[in-house]
């Protein structure tokens, strides 16, 4: 009895990282702890590859055999795959009108936030001549929601809101459910977003489905929506038959904190974000060390009452970090280095420190400005740049599901002078028919 008594406070010890910028070995160990073993990616490659090829050539036949393997039940045909307007009437019995009304807010909330968004078709003209853009949404969008053991309503409004502002014409929304009660939530919200219809599939073969189509599931233009390694994979390799929103990579946020802080809300903080998985990564730095002994001390405390604490303990000993910097100075070139999902700056000089950010997916300003606001209900899309992304892509947002045409309407008298400017330049590239062309719509030519 006394050894396992002893093995159960051995696993909830937490052994998260504590660093010092002025440590030599700090540049190895930071660069060990944030980078990503991608070494099982080219086996699950190769069977994502397998499956998206399979689905291609065979449709709803091999759909349905990886769903049978994968999603936890097995249909009697592709009928059952589709969830009815009955099923959905069914789901609101499973919720309560609290859930409901707490959903409905977060939604009008995203909602707000994403019409500022919307980009509209605009021409400039001058001189008889008139440049612009066409703005017109994507026609066809699919959702991935992950499903599984859990349920995820705030995916289905964050990746369908901003696809329905922005005009798409069909959203249709994939989730492995093997029953409705469990992914209630995720259907009510669908139905109050305004899906058009929603698959009970997932994994690499939903992603394959709605990248080329099937009998039953109509292919899409563009294919957004989180998932694990496989469904990353098959985003990747669908890429360039179909959009696709970003390669999604495990989450993390960076938290810069000082002493003012409350160490039992930055150490809530960074375990809300090591709960995702045992992958996610949870870091704080500071340039005080009393406060990342406070913060060690609250984390102690604080996670036996947590119920995914071994996921937690798991992900910070993995990817965990609590590091002593210099100066405010340093902690900002860290955070542009790492480039995280998410920062949250709980500082007194917040603002300051915001100047010198350059790379960040979102940015939560003060104390009372959690991750965990963005995540559901806070207005701007929760959908992020993993990996380091942020150095050079953006949130999700309603543009995402526009696309852009040029137009351009030339007069006779600007023709005349673009005529010898392209001409020119296309004549030092070696491209003769192009300056010819050009040379037509010259006056003396007319």
């Amino acid at each position: 009895m006394l050894q396992k008594a002893e093995s159960k406070v051995e696993q909830m010890t937490i052994k998260i990282t504590s660093l010092d910028t002025k440590n030599k070995n700090f540049a190895k160990i930071f660069s060990d702890k944030t980078r990503i073993n991608k070494s099982l990616n080219s086996k699950v490659l190769n069977q994502v590859t397998k499956i998206v090829s399979d689905i291609k050539k065979n449709g709803d036949v091999s759909l349905i055999k990886y769903i049978k393997k994968f999603d936890g039940y097995k249909p009697k045909n592709m009928k059952n795959i589709a969830i009815t307007n009955l099923e959905i009437k069914k789901a609101y019995n499973f919720v309560s009108k609290g859930e409901i009304v707490n959903l409905k807010k977060a939604i009008n909330r995203i909602y707000k936030f994403s019409r500022k968004q919307l980009s509209t078709s605009w021409i400039e003209k001058k001189d008889n001549t008139s440049l612009g853009e066409k703005v017109t949404p994507i026609e066809s969008v699919g959702i991935y929601v992950p499903g599984g053991k859990a349920s995820y309503p705030s995916t289905v409004i964050m990746n369908t809101i901003p696809a329905k502002i922005a005009g798409v014409e069909r959203v249709i929304m994939t989730c492995p459910m093997s029953n409705i009660r469990d992914h209630s939530l995720a259907i009510v919200a669908a139905d109050l977003c305004g899906v058009d219809k929603i698959f009970r599939v997932g994994g690499a073969h939903a992603i394959a489905a709605l990248a080329y189509g099937t009998k039953s599931i109509l292919k899409v233009d563009k294919i957004v929506g989180p998932g694990n390694l496989y469904v990353a994979l098959a985003k990747k390799t669908v890429f360039g038959d179909v959009g696709i929103d970003n390669i999604a990579g495990p989450s993390e946020v960076i938290i810069i904190a000082d002493s003012s802080n409350n160490p039992d809300w930055v150490a809530m903080d960074l375990f809300s974000q090591a709960e995702h998985d045992e992958l996610a990564q949870s870091v704080m730095i500071t340039t005080s060390a009393s406060f990342i002994k406070a913060v060690k001390n609250s984390m102690s405390k604080l996670i036996s009452s947590l119920p995914r604490k071994k996921i937690i303990l798991e992900s910070l000993n993995n990817r965990g970090m609590l590091i002593k910097a210099k100066s405010n100075n340093e902690i900002c070139t860290i955070v542009n280095k790492i480039a995280p999902e998410h920062l949250e700056i709980m500082c007194k000089n917040n603002k300051s420190i915001l100047k010198s950010i350059k790379n960040a997916g979102a940015i939560f300003l003060g104390e009372f400005s959690p991750e965990v606001f963005g995540d559901y209900c806070a207005g701007p899309n929760h959908v992020l740049p993993t990996s380091g992304s942020a150095r050079f892509s953006s949130p999700l947002g309603v543009y995402d599901f526009q696309k852009r045409s040029s137009i351009i309407e030339i007069s006779k008298a600007t023709a005349d002078q673009l005529s010898k400017i392209a001409s020119s330049m296309a004549s030092a590239e070696g491209l003769q028919a192009h300056a010819i062309s050009a040379s037509y719509r010259s006056k003396n030519k007319n």
